[in-house]
């Protein structure tokens, strides 16, 4: 129980920093540097491209109709975001898609 309760503490207390630190770091009356800016501009469509590459790196396209699975429901996400602009919607959909994807095939 002790043991529970002192990871907790210790992974709120890390969750915090990183979400409090930038405004201890940086004076709130001047701008960020340009690498700050340049990083909030990239990092998250990177991580979204490797996000896309894990999910993506064994998928077996010998293997038959079960291989596109993935990358049919990744279509699906792509055409739906670019159609609504809802990213909750897009990855739900995708996800449906995929789920009845592999239970059908």
């Amino acid at each position: 129980m002790t043991y529970t309760a002192l990871l907790i503490a210790v992974m709120a207390l890390c969750t915090m920093l990183t979400r409090f630190l930038p405004f201890f770091v940086f004076d709130h009356e001047s701008s960020p540097p340009k690498y700050i800016l340049y990083l909030g501009r990239v990092l998250p469509m990177a991580s979204i491209a490797m996000l896309v590459v894990y999910c993506l790196r064994d998928t077996d396209l010998t293997s038959g109709i079960q291989g596109y699975t993935g990358i049919i429901a990744s279509v699906f996400v792509i055409c739906l975001q670019a159609w609504k602009r809802n990213l909750i919607l897009s990855i739900l959909g995708g996800t449906v898609i995929y789920m009845i994807l592999i239970q059908i095939l």
